[in-house]
């Protein structure tokens, strides 16, 4: 990654950290609604992401585990892997890997059951 590149990574982060923090979104119209969730009541693996990376600015890690524990168990992987200074390779294996994990975390939380609905964005 090229100087530029990791000058434009950290500042897009520093951005979208300052959004988070300034814009709550369970308040605020603060972008879209996930059109999964609003054509058919199910959640998407990514449905309560945004109300999470404002929990975590504040350090309310627990609240934003609540709220999307994929993404609060992903972001430290994510950040190590760009960290590294190597360049990351996306072999098969760990897509398909990556993709099982998301479908199968997309299922196991629109599941009605316990402990399957601790899964499903909390309030």
């Amino acid at each position: 990654m090229s100087r530029r590149q990791k000058i434009l990574l950290a500042g897009g982060v520093a951005l979208a950290g300052v959004a988070a923090w300034f814009a709550y979104p369970g308040v605020l119209a603060f972008g879209p609604p996930c059109p999964l969730h609003s054509m058919t009541g199910w959640y998407c693996p990514g449905c309560g992401s945004t109300r999470a990376l404002h929990q975590l600015v504040h350090a309310h890690w627990l609240a934003a585990y609540r709220l999307n524990p994929l993404l609060v168990t992903a972001l430290p992987v994510i950040g190590l892997m760009l960290a590294r200074r190597q360049p990351i390779s996306a072999k098969r294996g760990w897509i398909v890997a990556w993709l099982v994990v998301v479908v199968a975390f997309a299922v196991l939380r629109n599941l009605p059951w316990y402990p399957f609905n601790l899964l499903a964005p909390q309030p």
